[in-house]
């Protein structure tokens, strides 16, 4: 479910903050001027901001109108002063502006600077990212599924209508969709679907099992333009994982599966779901992803939600997951892996211990890593760890709309309304975008703009998506006095030294 790293072209720069960057955004005069740039162009058929990310790119030959060339020059403006905040080289940012999905982010991001001005963390115009579980279907029983996939549910959407749902997306300037379910695979339109998305220029990404990844089926996946492929993997023990996964040889054909991407060159990711059964073999787990050939592995957070309410017993205790996320950055910044996680958690600690040890490195969200010497704070808080209800939402089978695959609230029905009215109107999306909502130790955190805590895990163990995760250790604790901002990185470094980095 991430971004391709190779995408997200970085250099370390100190020529200008990221909080005067945004602070510019934030300009009365400019911030007007994105809000009505998000009007369309009779004569482009495009917003003016889409019209004039694409004259910059070259994608079309220039503007068609004065107010097109206006808004082109403003643009340009803003893109100068971004890559010099990043330190990009106007051509990477140029050549960058080539690819759709890149497009629709940044059209998305300057849309929701426009619309709700410069927020901590920011809210976009509409989702970054949708996940949409594909199908009920599936050919394991995964102890902890969160969808308890079974076999299709006779509601699903049809191909017209899941068609017609990428139309909504693409429209809304959605950079990514990540197919999940279920196991996609097992619909038999899913790679017309997922070529159709790929055409309409969004990065596309697919959650699978794997054990559905032969070397005829990665072919196809490579003819459809997939950018991304996510491969389930509990264990570095076929027993393991095989009792994990419900079905004896499943352990067998992942590694299968993941072989046969790799082997066909596509981006590919090894998932992993910990719990106190699995937790200590996660150095074997890496070895054997890096082995193969794999670049990046994500350890999800486990939510007792589906089938995972039945072993919350083996949910981490937060002392774990804490150590788990330190040797998961010693596995990042070691340069061997991009190790990754889903729990929000993992932003602070990157900070914590890049800090702590001298370094840059940081995951403010759990699609990317990046390197940004003296700006990880603020690109943190602006990403802001918990991205639901702010980056992305979630699509069930049947149409649907969650805040996110691990959260059963239903906000709204594609079949009855538009996904750019669900996203614009929710007041659980609302709630969830704004971090002073946090109730309890999440409220008060040092570091709720970096991390606001797991929604999803709260509303499992609370049934309250604005409750303290209680998965965080700093849950545990009570302050004994009011940090101020100025006491931000010393916090920081000293908390990143507490406790040893192991398992």
């Amino acid at each position: 479910m991430g971004i391709h790293k190779e995408s997200l072209p970085i250099e370390s720069s100190n020529n200008l903050s990221i909080e005067v960057f945004l602070n510019i955004l934030q300009n009365p005069i400019l911030k007007k001027f994105i809000y009505f740039a998000d009007r369309q162009c009779s004569k482009c058929s495009r917003t003016y901001l889409q019209a004039a990310m694409e004259s910059l790119s070259g994608v079309i030959s220039g503007p068609r109108t004065l107010t097109c060339s206006l808004f082109t020059d403003i643009l340009n403006i803003i893109l100068r002063l971004g890559s010099t905040t990043f330190g990009i080289d106007k051509e990477t940012v140029r050549s960058s502006l080539k690819t759709p999905y890149v497009r629709k982010g940044l059209v998305n991001v300057l849309e929701g600077i426009g619309r709700y001005g410069v927020t901590r963390p920011q809210r976009l115009a509409a989702p970054f990212l949708v996940v949409w579980n594909f199908t009920n279907a599936c050919n394991l029983k995964c102890k902890h599924c969160y969808q308890r996939a079974d076999k299709h549910s006779s509601d699903e959407l049809s191909t017209t209508e899941a068609k017609s749902i990428i139309d909504q997306l693409d429209d809304l300037n959605v950079s990514s969709i990540a197919f999940s379910g279920g196991e996609p695979l097992m619909r038999e339109d899913f790679f017309e679907v997922a070529e159709y998305a790929a055409k309409r220029g969004l990065y596309v990404s697919v959650a699978t099992n794997g054990t559905m990844l032969t070397e005829n089926n990665v072919e196809r996946l490579k003819e459809s333009k997939i950018s991304y492929v996510e491969i389930s993997l509990d264990s570095s023990k076929p027993s393991l994982h095989d009792s994990f996964r419900g079905v004896r040889g499943s352990f067998n054909r992942t590694v299968e599966g993941i072989k046969n991407t790799v082997k066909a060159g596509l981006f590919t990711g090894v998932a992993t779901v910990l719990t106190r059964e699995n937790l200590y073999e996660i150095h074997e787990i890496i070895e054997l992803t890096k082995n193969i050939g794999v670049g990046r592995i994500i350890v999800f957070n486990f939510i007792p939600t589906g089938r995972g309410k039945e072993i919350v017993d083996i949910d981490l205790y937060p002392e774990q997951r804490e150590n788990l996320l330190k040797y998961l950055y010693k596995e990042l910044s070691s340069g061997s892996i991009e190790a990754l996680s889903t729990a929000p958690q993992y932003a602070r600690v990157c900070i914590q211990q890049s800090l702590a040890n001298g370094q840059s490195m940081t995951a403010p969200t759990h699609f990317a890593a990046m390197d940004l010497p003296r700006k990880t704070k603020q690109l943190a808080e602006f990403l802001g760890g918990c991205g639901v209800g702010r980056l992305y939402c979630a699509i069930q089978p049947n149409g649907l709309v969650t805040p996110c695959v691990f959260m059963p609230i239903v906000i709204g029905d594609l079949r009855k309304q538009s996904l750019r009215e669900i996203w614009s109107t929710s007041t659980v999306l609302r709630d969830l975008s704004d971090r002073e909502m946090l109730k309890g130790r999440c409220g008060r955190c040092l570091y709720k703009y970096i991390c606001g805590g797991c929604r999803a895990r709260a509303y499992a163990y609370h049934g309250d998506y604005l409750a303290p995760d209680p998965g965080c250790i700093r849950e545990q604790e009570e302050p004994s006095m009011s940090f101020s901002l100025q006491n931000m990185s010393k916090d920081l470094i000293s908390y990143g030294k507490v406790g040893e980095v192991h398992l």
